[in-house]
């Protein structure tokens, strides 16, 4: 029986000639990945593990992304736990205020994912890095723990769904409206512990922002991992940010998917996800009337360059609207410089946005945008769950760069061409 893409690259780590779907293996780990919500709790079961340190200082990426600058004494005690650990353990990869980004657009940023790698973090958002041809996929703390100590893991193998992209996009589709068509096509359940296998002629289309925006809202699906073939956009990314080997594997032939699925990019319009799911979707002719409060540009899933300056193709040279708040973070401090050298910035403040520092901080309602009860915001991040970005009587809505900042020029939820 052949092995999907996902399969093989958990057998090669695992020392093993084949596995199936539903086989328990212990694999070897090329990263271990923590924040600063999630480490401390990390840090304290290693403590508990009694061993002598960690097993590779170069391997493990200590982030610190959610409340940063720190936003209070809490998130400041954190911190401190986990700066004190890296001290400690000389980790090499230990990211603060000045050098951070959010995490998943820094690691891959810094070379520190590659084609053929096994990661794990104590994130759900690190099936980020599938986007490379890599397997990585979140897990809980006492895993990060045990992953610090050892570098290993045990997985059960995923079954998989293939995705067969064909056509090419529209202007103004980018990969947020496909993977929430996607997600409103099987539902947030849809892929539960599977591999989402994209592959297909359509793919050529898809830039390394976008598929590591699609890779990133897969567990958004329930799924355990996403993960995208190497080709030759693979390859540059690789070349220009990393100096590590990375290693190639492909779906045999006859690999055994559980679903299969074509998508045409040409078919694709604007997709908005309402309250309170991510499946909740809509396409932009389909939306109505929603004014909105606030409008969020950022984040792991589109706090990237290419993200930024689609936002600047929109607002340069126009005004938000009255009243509206319009928040803008890129996604590490190097897209920040590149913003700026490239005008966005200036663009933006003259817009009448505000730019942050990089962090998760309104995503999970924690700051830099937090909603109060009755408020409506149109977000580029992955969730809109009950709650998510502040007050339970909130909403957020899911969309691309270009809804957003065509949002923010009309104070209801719009699409790109209504603005252009």
């Amino acid at each position: 029986m052949g092995m999907t893409m996902t399969q093989k690259i958990l057998a090669a780590h695992a020392g093993l000639d084949s596995v199936v779907a539903g086989q328990l293996i212990e694999a070897d780990l090329d990263l271990v990945l923590g924040n600063d919500i999630t480490s401390p709790v990390a840090i304290h079961e290693i403590e508990k593990m009694k061993v002598d340190g960690v097993f590779h200082r170069d391997k493990i990426a200590l982030v610190m992304d959610h409340f940063i600058p720190n936003k209070d004494i809490k998130s400041a005690e954190h911190c401190k736990c986990v700066r004190e650990f890296a001290c400690k353990n000389e980790i090499t990869n230990y990211f603060d205020v000045g050098q951070m980004g959010i995490e998943h657009a820094l690691l891959p940023e810094k070379g520190l994912t590659v084609a053929g790698d096994v990661i794990i973090g104590a994130d759900s958002h690190t099936c980020t890095y599938g986007a490379l041809g890599a397997f990585s996929t979140g897990v809980g703390s006492t895993d990060m723990a045990a992953g610090m100590a050892t570098g290993k893991a045990w997985f059960k193998v995923p079954s998989a769904i293939k995705f067969n992209i064909v056509g090419k996009p529209q202007e103004y589709i980018s990969g947020k409206d496909l993977i929430l068509h996607i997600i409103g096509m099987i539902g947030v359940d849809g892929a539960l512990y599977k591999s989402m296998e994209f592959v297909g002629e359509g793919i050529k289309h898809l830039s390394m922002d976008d598929r590591l925006c699609i890779s990133n809202m897969a567990i958004e699906a329930g799924a355990k991992n996403g993960i995208f073939p190497v080709d030759d956009v693979t390859i540059a990314y690789m070349k220009e940010h990393s100096k590590r080997e990375y290693k190639v594997f492909e779906a045999d032939e006859d690999a055994v998917y559980d679903e299969e699925y074509t998508i045409d990019l040409s078919q694709l319009k604007s997709t908005v996800s309402f309250p309170h799911l991510p499946e909740n979707t809509r396409t932009i002719d389909e939306v109505g009337d929603v004014t909105i409060d606030q409008v969020v540009i950022g984040s792991c899933t589109n706090g990237r360059f290419e993200d930024l300056a689609m936002a600047d193709k929109i607002l340069k040279g126009k005004k938000v609207k009255k009243g509206l708040r319009v928040i803008i973070i890129p996604g590490t401090q190097q897209i920040y410089l590149d913003a700026m050298e490239a005008g966005f910035i200036k663009d933006f403040i003259e817009a009448g946005c505000v730019v942050s520092t990089p962090t998760c901080g309104p995503c999970l309602g924690g700051y830099m945008g937090v909603l109060a009860a009755g408020e409506r915001c149109v977000s580029t991040t992955n969730r809109n769950f009950v709650g998510r970005m502040g007050h339970v009587d909130s909403e957020v809505y899911l969309a691309s760069p270009a809804v957003a900042a065509a949002s923010a020029l009309t104070g209801k939820i719009s699409g790109p061409k209504e603005v252009m």
